[in-house]
């Protein structure tokens, strides 16, 4: 095939992939999707952005992402609308058009390979394939971060203020690109005031949408900042070094080559992709440096989470990868050009071309499976598990018969209150404190009840009184469950069977 037509035809070879490797699999819908998913579904029953209704807490990080579930869903079936196979079409059209940012991007700074070869590579990475299917707002994220850069590189600086505008919606981390592209925007202002000028169009782009959640939410919620933020930083007890050490990993295998080499392709992951990051970072602001915002990113991202020391979940790790990738393909490919431009006109160049465009691809293949053990049967990525899920499902199953002839208004109380909260629809009080502000109270909890970095304060159950908990069995091993006066007053009901974070079984209790 002529060159210029692979050139005319890999954008639709992209948008197919991204899209085949997304619907195939089917929805596989990570727990706290189902928290955003709940939202959507209360709004659209006229009880507000809320998780329980009557009960004015924003417990998720993403409004723009539940309000956006909430406009389909009005067309199709309304409160019974089918958020996960909603979520997984809008993500995978998220993802395609992210891969085509990606190779325009390449494009745009001079280095083709680079930018197609990121476009494969997020087309086909678990980490993002895995949070696409999953149901989170991964997706929509990503793909609100690549258009605001690459609109901003392409002076289009209104449009790149309502993307910016919009990722903060998405989730507030997106303050870690943002601020350091404000910051470059300004400089330009004052550096070129004409021609650079801020114009009223793109002030009202970038500070209308925010106005328009900022307001209302402060008057609705009191605060129009997660309270799952500040139950996060106090729920969990970890080690003082433990994001540190897990984002060190991650950075250190942006294609999975643990899965392919080992503790080896990590040591040498370590050394390897910081010095290709740093050659192509070299030669991108060299030629364009406006991008240089894009290109501090996955830094700012690291330094924030490892000074933060939250519990790291999976999909925390996914946001930085794209401008991490780009800038680790634009070294190697800054490498091939140094070869071509020293004379070196054997096969090098073109074997270096090769790997820049399969050589990642094949490596994130490792981490799919053809048949998962579990869930829908369409092939998948290995991390796409959905097991826990299952279990909180199968919990809902058992329990919605007793909840449907139990007096009143039963209050379930869960520490996973995902895919539970979903099917049974009942007032969660969520013992982690992401949606019950009054649990938060009863956090830091004793180091002794800790089996692993989450325990229940047995405080929380015996003053607050739930009709009904869901717990893992890891999760109150050494507190609750040793409490008199919980085993005074709670009867066992069922046993849903896992050895899901090393525990013995999910139990189901009733209040006596």
């Amino acid at each position: 095939m002529h060159k210029s037509r692979i050139h005319t035809a890999f954008p639709y070879f992209l948008v197919a992939l991204a899209l085949a490797a997304r619907l195939l699999p089917g929805a596989r819908t990570v727990d706290d999707a189902y928290i955003t998913y709940r939202y959507a579904r209360n709004l659209l029953a006229g009880d507000g952005l809320v998780y329980n209704p009557g009960e004015r807490v924003l417990g998720t990080t993403t409004p723009l992402y539940a309000g956006i579930l909430a406009g389909p869903g009005f067309f199709m079936g309304g409160t019974a609308a089918p958020f996960p196979e909603i979520s997984l079409i809008l993500n995978a059209a998220a993802d395609a058009v992210t891969c085509c940012f990606l190779l325009a991007l390449g494009r745009k700074l001079g280095i083709p390979l680079a930018g197609a070869s990121t476009g494969l590579v997020w087309a086909v990475l678990p980490f993002s394939v895995t949070f696409a299917i999953g149901g989170l707002e991964t997706s929509v994220f990503v793909l609100l971060l690549a258009a605001t850069v690459y609109f901003y590189l392409d002076r289009r600086f209104a449009a790149a203020a309502l993307s910016a505008a919009l990722s903060l919606l998405a989730r507030p981390d997106a303050g870690l690109l943002i601020l350091p592209l404000a910051i470059d925007r300004i400089y330009l202002a004052m550096r070129n005031p004409g021609r650079g000028g801020v114009s009223w169009k793109e002030s009202a782009a970038f500070g209308l949408p925010l106005l328009a959640w900022l307001i209302p939410a402060t008057l609705y919620y009191g605060s129009p900042i997660p309270h799952s933020l500040s139950a996060k930083a106090v729920a969990y007890s970890l080690p003082p070094d433990a994001a540190f050490t897990r984002l060190l990993q991650h950075y250190a295998t942006p294609f999975m080559e643990n899965l392919t080499f080992g503790s080896a392709g990590i040591v040498a992951g370590l050394v390897l992709y910081p010095f290709l990051a740093l050659l192509g970072a070299r030669r991108l602001i060299g030629t364009t440096p406006r991008i240089w915002p894009f290109l501090a990113f996955p830094w700012l991202w690291f330094a924030a989470y490892a000074i933060a020391n939250p519990l790291i979940f999976r999909w925390y790790l996914t946001p930085p990868l794209p401008a991490y990738i780009f800038s680790i393909l634009a070294g190697l490919a800054t490498l091939r050009k140094d070869l071509a431009a020293a004379g070196r006109t054997g096969a090098l160049p073109n074997v270096m071309a090769a790997v820049l465009l399969a050589g990642p691809v094949l490596l994130v293949l490792r981490g799919w499976e053809i048949r998962p053990n579990h869930g829908p049967s369409g092939p998948a990525p290995e991390m796409a598990y959905i097991e826990l899920e299952l279990k909180y499902i199968e919990a809902a199953e058992f329990l919605n018969p007793i909840l449907a002839v139990a007096d009143g208004e039963p209050v379930l109380a869960a520490a996973d209150i995902g895919a539970l909260g979903y099917y049974t629809g009942v007032p969660i009080l969520d013992t982690l404190g992401l949606i019950s502000p009054e649990a938060t109270a009863y956090y830091p909890t004793r180091p002794e009840y800790h089996a692993n970095a989450y325990a229940v304060a047995p405080e929380l159950i015996l003053d607050l009184k739930p009709d009904f908990i869901v717990l893992l069995e890891v999760y109150g091993r050494l507190g609750l469950f040793r409490h008199p006066a919980f085993n005074n007053g709670y009867d066992g009901l069922y046993t849903v069977e896992t050895d899901i974070y090393g525990s013995d079984g999910m139990l189901i209790f009733i209040r006596r």
